[in-house]
């Protein structure tokens, strides 16, 4: 499928095209794609739809246990923010989303005196005793979901002028990428509209699988909201702030948010955040002159701050964003931090 054969909202791209005969325009798009909307689908990814399907049948699955099974890998368990939350418990611009949860990322031990508050970041995962093919699908759907965001991110960097190896070193077996496993329950109110509240993201690259149900919505230039309606066999991207911070704002992070879907309607999803290794630094990549020059500048928001290292904007992420979690295993860098 190619752009040409379905009109979207967003911009459409084959990334299979990056690999052949007419590379060159395939860039010119996907390049257009993320400096003027920074949203846009994905297809020609070559991810089997059985593990597609498969992800949210097991995601079913699992928000289908009674609730003390669900609390039973309760995130306010992990220190590394891993596990499960309640709907209304993971909070977006200081506002209660209203979503169910799973949170999974890369399966590591502890480090047992760390030196640098992102390194408490690193553990294991928690998974449900009762349901032991969920572990082996989400790993799976993991993998799938990396390999295309690390192409996505390749062809990215040779649509800039670099080597399609050049953000290579940052994502080596020590990365840090990051899964959600959402439900999202009609609103409880029919003004009661926030599954997630307007947000940037702070890694690399995002991708999303939704269902047929829709809610996710883009925050256009002119302050208004684009519907991001599903497209069967795609995967929405976006770009997230580490791109914005490594290209002087040619590429910016688009504000995003989920609106919630009605009374007795449930969605489900399954986003991937690509973030490089928690140590990771972002250093300006060269561009050449003529996108340069349409470069923006990275976003100077006051609730927002944008740093260069990962780490520092992953902490600040999950502390803000889970305050339950945060209070129980990271008092001290709260105090630290007033």
């Amino acid at each position: 499928m190619s752009g040409s054969q379905q009109v979207t909202a967003l911009p459409l791209i084959d990334v299979s095209r990056f690999r052949g005969p007419d590379r060159a325009a395939f860039l010119d798009e996907l390049r257009q794609a993320a400096h003027e909307v920074g949203f846009f689908y994905v297809v020609g990814h070559g991810v089997d739809p059985g593990l597609t399907e498969g992800v949210f049948a097991a995601a079913k699955e699992f928000f289908a246990l009674p609730e003390e099974r669900r609390l039973a890998i309760e995130n306010v368990n992990s220190p590394q923010f891993r596990g499960y939350t309640r709907t209304g418990h993971e909070y977006t611009a200081g506002a209660r989303d209203w979503r169910e949860q799973i949170d999974i990322g890369p399966e590591r031990a502890v480090v047992e005196r760390p030196e640098h508050d992102w390194q408490r970041l690193i553990g294991p995962n928690q998974w449900p005793a009762e349901l032991p093919g969920l572990r082996e699908v989400v790993l799976a759907w993991q993998a799938e979901a990396l390999r295309v965001s690390r192409e996505v991110l390749r062809a990215l960097a040779a649509a800039l002028g670099a080597g399609e190896d050049y953000f290579d070193r940052w994502f080596d077996e020590e990365a840090s990428t990051h899964v959600k496993i959402v439900r999202y329950p009609g609103r409880p109110a029919a003004d009661a509209e926030q599954g997630v509240g307007a947000h940037k993201d702070y890694g690399y690259l995002a991708l999303l699988q939704q269902d047929e149900v829709g809610g996710l919505q883009v925050l256009r230039a002119d302050g208004s909201w684009i519907d991001v309606a599903p497209v069967a066999g795609s995967f929405v991207f976006n770009i997230g702030e580490m791109l914005e911070v490594a290209t002087g704002g040619y590429l910016t992070a688009t504000k995003h948010r989920v609106v919630s879907p009605p009374a007795g309607v449930e969605r489900y999803s399954v986003p991937f955040f690509l973030g490089p290794r928690l140590d990771a630094v972002v250093e300006p990549i060269e561009l050449p002159a003529e996108l340069a020059a349409r470069a923006r500048g990275v976003s100077d928001e006051a609730d927002n701050p944008l740093h260069a290292a990962f780490g520092a904007n992953a902490v600040v992420g999950w502390l803000r964003s889970h305050p339950r979690v945060a209070e129980r295993w990271w008092s001290d860098v709260l105090a630290e931090r007033g």
